[in-house]
């Protein structure tokens, strides 16, 4: 047998690292053997997750007018905390309600420490500060102004906006400062660069490149290759044996999905999913969907700041729906807007990147909605000519001279509007016949993120290994 550990193997061990001296506190009266035991079964269940045959059928459905049920499959998110539901409740339920007075090494030097994300403040470095700060006894800062997203996160779980860091550097002169979400020099405060020799410690979840932050002396260093840095916070706490409010906890799990695409984003590991089930059952979450949904719409009020991919994966929803000769399985998106014609000008990126998913997702169409939540009116983005043809046959709506949009007039409800019209068109509606290339093959793309942008959007590029010139890429 090879001496290195899979990452089935490893997982399991590492998530009892975190579980079992929680249950050798909980179960003191047993015996240690029971409570490891107990401890290491609870671990293995939360680092892996039941298997999808053992969850238990919780669909949502809707009724149409006809009287037809509309199945909606669930959402990844869904999934993971599903699967990892009651060892989650377990856990929790085995953590003490107040501070662990036996703790592992804390490092003295993020003491009162200012913890700080970088410029273009994003929700993974607000409630990453705030986490940390919590944790470690600092004090938490922002870099910036507040995005959307941000805004309705602190006020969902009514947590105190962080003052900014170029007042607490003149407030807590004798203060360090810990980087949270970043380490290079571009995405660094002025405020900080002016005061370097304070930095004490980098908490991050991205990649050490050229500009990476100078430090005079040794700091502390919490670096992982991790979906989002708010999973490394969430896991430091339990490791610890100790339980994040209700309110911190509500901050670490919005940013998690926000920096993670809900779970379905390529930096997505299994310790985010983990965290994810611990986290949703400290605060108290029953429906994730609708936390990611709300969350998603107010992001979408800055679109600007948004990739092709965030707009067309953000707020999407697969059904399983009956057709004439077979079954198909629909995704469809949405993006709420103020002002649709930022989205409609960006036609060029959003139809490859509808096909692509299509593909990667292993759907037989896809559709997305652009609604003006103030004129109350939407368009539709056509993905191909399948998508044309049953689009036509539920809606009858007029269609762009390419073919590519259709206009919906004042239908904006996904669940009352959208859909029940689809499910009743798709029983008389056959796939049509293959016509021209409209998709591009999954493995001609690749998702990234990178570092060195200060929105830290998800993008798409060709592979490496491509003829840029290829004329299936055009678009992309």
């Amino acid at each position: 047998m090879s001496g290195v550990l899979s990452k089935n193997t490893l997982l399991p061990i590492l998530a009892a690292a975190i579980v079992v001296p929680v249950f050798y506190n909980a179960y003191v009266l047993a015996s240690k053997k029971a409570a490891k035991a107990i401890a290491q079964a609870i671990a293995m269940e939360l680092a892996k997750g039941k298997s999808e045959s053992e969850i238990e059928e919780e669909k949502e459905y809707t009724t149409t007018e006809d009287g037809s049920k509309i199945e909606r499959l669930r959402t990844v998110a869904e999934t993971e905390i599903l699967k990892r539901r009651e060892s989650a409740h377990q856990f929790i339920e085995a953590m003490p309600k107040d501070q662990n007075p036996v703790q592992l090494y804390m490092p003295n030097q993020l003491k009162d420490a200012l913890f700080c994300g970088h410029l273009v403040t994003d929700l993974d470095s607000i409630a990453g500060a705030i986490g940390a700060a919590d944790l470690y006894g600092g004090l938490p800062c922002r870099a910036s102004e507040l995005n959307t997203e941000t805004q309705f996160a602190i006020d969902r779980w009514g947590v105190k906006v962080p003052e900014k860091i170029e007042i607490m550097v003149d407030k807590h002169p004798d203060a360090g400062i810990c980087l949270v979400d970043h380490q290079q020099l571009s995405q660094v405060n002025p405020a900080i660069k002016e005061h370097v020799k304070r930095v004490v410690g980098v908490i991050d979840h991205h990649a050490l490149q050229s500009e990476t932050i100078i430090t005079e002396m040794p700091i502390y260093l919490d670096i992982r290759p991790w979906g989002s840095m708010s999973t490394i916070v969430a896991h430091t706490y339990f490791s610890m044996g100790r339980r994040p409010s209700k309110p911190i906890a509500g901050m670490l799990l919005c940013a998690i999905l926000s920096d993670t695409l809900n779970l379905l984003g390529p930096t997505t590991t299994e310790w985010d999913k983990m965290i994810v089930a611990l986290l949703a059952e400290i605060a108290e979450i029953d429906d994730i969907n609708f936390l990611a949904s709300q969350q998603f719409k107010a992001k979408s009020k800055e679109l600007a700041t948004l990739s092709a991919h965030q707009l067309v994966c953000g707020d999407q929803k697969a059904f399983s729906l009956t057709g004439a000769d077979r079954g198909y399985k629909i995704g469809f998106a949405v993006v709420e807007t103020t002002d649709d014609e930022v989205i409609m000008v960006r036609k060029s990126e959003l139809l490859p990147e509808l096909r692509i998913v299509k593909a990667e997702r292993k759907l037989d169409l896809i559709f997305l909605a652009i609604v003006n939540i103030v004129d109350m009116r939407s368009h539709l983005f056509l993905a191909g000519e399948a998508e044309r043809s049953l689009a036509f046959a539920a809606f009858e709506g007029p269609i762009s001279e390419d073919g590519s949009i259709m206009d919906m007039g004042n239908r904006v409800s996904r669940k009352k509007e959208f859909v029940p019209p689809l499910t009743s068109a798709t029983k008389n509606w056959a796939m049509p016949a293959p016509g021209s290339v409209e998709t591009v093959a999954m493995d001609t793309t690749e998702l990234y993120q990178d570092p060195l942008d200060p929105h830290h959007k998800i993008q798409r590029r060709p592979s490496k290994d491509l003829d840029p010139d290829d004329p299936s890429l055009k678009g992309i």
